[in-house]
């Protein structure tokens, strides 16, 4: 057993609320640490301290704050396997599954080393007579990161690298199911020099969270989650003044061509659909077949594999993916399967009874593939989070391409065929945010923008890419003239260039 404070100011602290949450281990069940739960005192320790620290750093050279996010590579590079084991104690996800998500939050942080560059903004000279005229992007001062389980290190480090580099200070606040990596990492970044205040992480529930969205030092917030929950806390920070970006759910879609190349498809499905047990934001969770023979196709690929499977805990090394996160979450997932088989959809692979001998406590569900699914079954509607996978099958392409169209969620979205002419109709018309074209999770490299449309996402700026640093930065306008270019009396009339 173990006990988890917070990181504030530097160092690691104890919880003061007397308020705590158990970290199970998904694999067994047990109980194998607590993590406190911030007071809103706590929240704002945190916040004082970022506060005091701020203005030095974003005085601090851009040079000066990339090295502290070299040498944090380097750090995290060295501790990859210590990072990777800790994560999946908590997470329940194998290691090398633990060691890419670690690796897709690193990216950004070799992204950030560019901030003298990322930084920069415009000059014109002359923009009037004798008037010289310039922009700067300046760090909004303290902002705030509410991450989720699934992704505990890379998400906090796609918030909190930006935002560091451009010269604010950060408070993250984890999820409570797996809370120990964001603390490790807060420490790795102190050790590559960066100044005790600047980043902070405070555990907790609801009550951090709207402790965050009502602080009135905390200038910006970014989120990931379901989308109920991002709808409210970007509402929230709006009425108290903050900049937001918030991104919620999803139900990402595959489209099969008849064209395309039947083994090439059922792998990436398999790995896009179970890899993590499907807790990923960009999990494919529909397969949309088009054509019955291609339907047949697919079915008759994927069967197999799915009933293959190889599920266990993190340190079993062959696994293919291990258990879900909570009792709750398998509850949920189990229940989600049991509408399914209610509503007329046919369970091919049903992976309800799978047990784990000498794990028969932990969350384990086996993969579970389920054919004729319709658009207005919960399986289809609802985002799972879990290792199923549904296929819908439709008779034409724009019977396809109307699913997506049409979903709630506008996350990510692929498609797999050889044909270059649907392939470039389908990226042009799909009304989703990311786009894969036989790449089956298109999630785009730090040096672009990752984000959803429609109830994915809420606010206008994308998380890491250039979007990031606009985002965690503000514009200001200087326009400029020189005593030596001003002659004549006062002019009561809007300037203008005329």
């Amino acid at each position: 057993m173990y006990e988890l404070g917070h990181f504030i100011d530097g160092k690691r602290v104890a919880g003061k609320s007397g308020r705590v949450s158990n970290i199970f281990n998904p694999a067994t069940g047990e109980v194998q640490g607590t993590v406190a739960l911030a007071s809103d005192a706590e929240l704002s320790a945190a916040v004082e301290s970022a506060k005091a620290a701020q203005p030095k750093w974003a005085a601090t050279n851009p040079q000066r704050r990339a090295r502290v996010f070299m040498k944090f590579v380097e750090l995290l590079n060295a501790n990859m396997n210590e990072l990777a084991e800790i994560l999946s104690r908590e997470h329940g996800k194998t290691i090398e599954d633990a060691k890419g998500d670690l690796i897709r939050g690193l990216e950004v942080c070799e992204f950030v080393i560019g901030i003298p560059h990322l930084q920069k903004s415009e000059f014109t000279e002359g923009a009037g007579p004798g008037i010289d005229m310039y922009s700067i992007r300046q760090a909004v001062g303290i902002g705030a990161g509410i991450t989720p389980f699934n992704f505990p290190a890379m998400i906090p480090m796609w918030m909190f690298a930006p935002a560091i580099a451009c010269g604010n200070a950060f408070i993250l606040k984890p999820s409570e199911r797996d809370p120990s990596v964001p603390i490790r990492l807060a420490e790795l970044m102190i050790e590559a020099g960066l100044p005790a205040g600047i980043l902070n992480v405070v555990n907790g529930d609801k009550g951090a969270v709207d402790a965050i969205l009502t602080h009135p030092d905390i200038a910006a917030v970014s989120f990931v989650g379901s989308t109920p929950i991002a709808r409210y806390v970007y509402g929230t920070a709006a009425m108290n003044g903050k900049r937001a970006q918030c991104f919620g759910g999803a139900k990402n879609h595959m489209i099969i061509m008849p064209d395309a190349d039947m083994d090439q498809a059922a792998n990436a499905l398999m790995g896009a659909g179970y890899g993590s047990a499907g807790e990923r934001c960009m999990a494919i969770s529909v397969a949309v077949p088009v054509g019955e023979e291609t339907a047949n196709r697919l079915i008759e690929k994927l069967t197999p594999m799915v009933e293959s499977l190889r599920i266990g805990p993190y340190t079993d090394e062959k696994a293919d993916m291990g258990p879900v996160v909570t009792k709750e979450a398998e509850q949920r997932i189990r229940s989600l399967i049991d509408s399914g088989v209610e509503q007329g959809a046919k369970l091919v692979v049903d992976g309800r009874d799978f047990k784990l001998q000498g794990y028969e406590q932990g969350h384990f569900i086996g993969g579970c593939l389920f054919d004729n699914v319709t658009p207005d079954m919960d399986i289809y509607k609802t985002e799972i989070f879990g290792p199923v996978l549904s296929v819908v099958r439709a008779k034409t392409y724009e019977e396809a391409l109307d699913l997506p169209m049409k979903h709630e969620y506008g996350n990510g979205v692929a498609i797999y065929t050889r044909d270059g002419d649907a392939a470039r109709d389908f990226a042009s018309r799909i009304n989703i945010g990311m786009v894969g074209v036989n790449v089956p999770i298109p999630v785009p490299l730090a040096y672009h923008s990752f984000g959803g449309w429609k109830s994915s996402s809420f606010g206008d700026l994308n998380q890491h890419g250039t979007d990031s640093i606009k985002f965690w930065t503000r514009t200001k306008t200087i326009t400029e003239r020189w005593p030596s270019g001003i002659k004549g009396g006062a002019e009561f009339v809007i300037p203008t260039m005329k």
